[in-house]
């Protein structure tokens, strides 16, 4: 793939995900089953917006089956699955429709809290739904077809990923919300963040809504708030928050998934997992500062996310006051943090179950960002 974005002084080439990959393979597959003949290539579209034109490898054909596979290429950006081959097996079957499954090196969910339910292949709800369409466009009317997505490689490289300590067994995960890699380089990456607040503050705001990912971002719309304040700060809670100081923000509302804001409950203010993590610890400690039952705490050090951590907290009688007082702990922090006397809120929610709690202060701010 021959894009580039100029980062750190040098460009750097953009590559293609898991669910691209899948999603050509697919799309080739069904073409060859369909036509009875190799195909080269295959064209598909991602959600980025840019077409990708891709190279199919190991084609074979009969006439109930055609498969093929797809390079994955992730440009300069570091990545144990570059360069392996994602495999997609397309066969007629009976019942009309479109069956969609893993098979050998898909890692398969174990464990809740995921955007996967427990026992399914790990191939992501965006991939899928785009993998589905590639196929739709290739099949005649009132076919039916299994789509299986495998990857012989996979066993082994899923061990140098986080699959295994987030309950996926087996194998690696189909992936992708664009369809397209971007390098990262972490200092161009927050000065990009950085110019985001500059250019607010040009056009006259003083009041943003931080959020570390795009599901804040779907959130903050799903409650009538304005785009136009929305900043997302990636892993960079603390960097962000300085900036703010620096550029005389007044206000800041964090709207965020619960898995990243309890660690700054913790004041962890870089929220990649490889500079720290200890979600459960701090969810645990402050559930037995509200006196939570010692089983209760147990269940959630034992949890592998945070959203399976929800399911036994939400049993509990003290649930909103335990996820208010862990909103209050965010902006305390972040409180601690700045030296200006910036307004601070925070909102927290979950994948599953939406709004979790908010701090003090955060009603109060929520009017001054709603779409007028």
């Amino acid at each position: 793939m021959e894009k580039y974005i100029y980062k750190d002084g040098k460009n750097m080439r953009y590559g293609y995900t898991t669910g691209s990959c899948a999603t050509a393979a697919a799309k080739g597959a069904a073409r060859m089953l369909v036509y009875q003949k190799k195909i080269e290539t295959v064209r598909i579209s991602t959600l980025k917006g840019w077409d990708l034109d891709l190279e199919l490898e190991d084609r074979i054909f009969t006439k109930n089956f055609a498969q093929c596979s797809v390079k994955k290429d992730s440009g300069d950006d570091p990545d144990s699955t570059n360069g392996i081959n994602i495999f997609a097996k397309v066969e007629r079957i009976k019942k009309q429709g479109i069956e969609i499954t893993g098979g050998e090196g898909i890692g398969m969910v174990t464990k809740r809290g995921l955007s996967i339910e427990p026992g399914n292949y790990a191939i992501n709800p965006i991939p899928r739904e785009s993998i589905k369409k590639a196929v739709e466009e290739e099949l005649p009317k009132k076919w039916g077809v299994k789509v299986t997505i495998f990857c012989p490689q996979g066993v082994e490289i899923a061990k140098k990923t986080f699959n295994p300590q987030l309950g996926i067994q087996g194998g690696i995960s189909i992936l992708g919300t664009t369809g397209i890699i971007e390098p990262m380089s972490e200092e161009a990456f927050k000065d990009s963040l950085a110019i985001e607040i500059s250019i607010k503050k040009a056009e006259g705001i003083k009041q943003l809504i931080f959020s570390p990912g795009n599901y804040g971002n779907d959130f903050s719309k799903s409650m009538g708030l304005d785009s136009k304040y929305l900043i997302k700060t990636s892993n960079f809670i603390g960097f962000m928050l300085d900036k703010a100081e620096e550029f005389q923000i007044e206000k800041i509302l964090w709207i965020g998934h619960i898995g990243k804001m309890v660690k700054i409950a913790g004041g962890i203010f870089h929220t990649h997992s490889y500079m720290a993590d200890a979600r459960m610890e701090i969810l645990a400690a402050y559930a037995a500062l509200l006196k939570a039952p010692y089983s209760l705490v147990q269940k959630i050090l034992s949890s592998m996310t945070t959203e399976e951590a929800i399911e036994f907290i939400k049993d509990w009688e003290k649930e909103r006051e335990f996820f208010n007082l862990i909103a209050q702990k965010v902006s305390d922090r972040c409180r601690k943090r700045i030296k200006s006397p910036i307004q601070l809120g925070t909102i927290l929610f979950s994948q599953k179950y939406g709004f979790l709690g908010q701090c003090r202060d955060a009603e109060k701010l929520l009017e001054g960002f709603k779409i007028e």
